[in-house]
């Protein structure tokens, strides 16, 4: 038995695959984070290394001090994940402060976790307290059409939540809460992990302007199938815009409170306006 055996990096190998066979995963591009359970650490313990150095994350999460997580590594390859994964994805540990990391397993040609990894743990840390320790997945893809549509649509929550919810009826029932956006700003520092973990302190689902997506979930088959989702409608919308700028019929502002009472969510008002 190796460490790829352990069902949840099997599930971690499996959703890097998934992103790169939707085409979300250009070269390098995108990355994932999972948050491991106590009694994970425990059943890979022995597969890690003490060699580690400690090193600055970039950013402090005090709530995430000492936990440890599975993360893609910087410049590496989703397409190479299955293929070989102890050169592809780390494990890292994080200190009692939550301002610094070491790698416990993984990277063994050389490497560091993520670029974005100050996003990841700070959007971590936020969903941690905001689902009450539930979410453990933090997801971030080049999903195409999401970001053709940030380039024609105003960058508003409103506006993008809604265009998106009435593509598809299932759409509020996966994203109830709805979608926030980032301007576009340079990725990899603090200043768009703290813009993104703002939005994910009310949403499950973030848009980076021109570049792409993050999404939050409790396990790796939520977290992809709301990005996958996300970005399905996203498609159905570019379409639907290449053949003609108006719609004839869509789905109504009623309709969607009708929904919400049937399937038993809240859809907040604020999307809910007339056009």
């Amino acid at each position: 038995m190796s460490i790829a055996d352990v069902k949840f990096v099997q599930g971690f190998i499996r959703m890097c695959n998934d992103g790169w066979e939707q085409g979300w995963h250009e070269r390098n591009g995108g990355n994932l984070s999972y948050r491991m359970k106590a009694e994970e650490v425990e059943e890979v313990r022995e597969y890690f290394s003490m060699d580690g150095e400690w090193k600055e994350i970039g950013t402090s999460v005090p709530e995430l001090a000492g936990e440890y997580f599975m993360v893609t590594g910087s410049g590496k390859y989703f397409r190479n994940v299955i293929l070989d994964p102890a050169a592809s994805i780390c494990i890292i540990e994080l200190d009692e402060k939550g301002e610094n990391y070491r790698i416990r397993w993984g990277l063994v040609n050389g490497g560091r976790p993520t670029s974005e990894l100050p996003s990841h743990l700070m959007n971590h840390e936020v969903k941690k307290a905001a689902s009450n320790g539930a979410h453990r997945v933090i997801y971030h893809a080049h999903t195409t059409n999401v970001i053709a549509l940030t380039f024609v649509l105003p960058l508003s929550d409103e506006v993008f939540t809604r265009e998106l919810w009435e593509m598809a009826t299932e759409c509020p029932v996966v994203f109830p809460s709805g979608i926030g956006v980032v301007g576009w700003m340079v990725p990899g520092g603090r200043d768009i992990a703290v813009a993104t973990s703002e939005l994910m302190k009310r949403y499950d689902v973030a848009i980076w302007a021109h570049h792409g997506m993050f999404c939050s979930g409790e396990d790796f088959d939520l977290t992809f199938g709301l990005m996958h989702t996300v970005e399905k409608s996203a498609e159905i919308l570019v379409k639907m815009l290449s053949m003609r700028p108006d719609k004839l019929q869509t789905i109504t502002p009623q309709n969607f409170r009708d929904l919400a009472v049937d399937f038993k969510v809240e859809l907040p008002e604020k999307f809910l306006y007339e056009k």
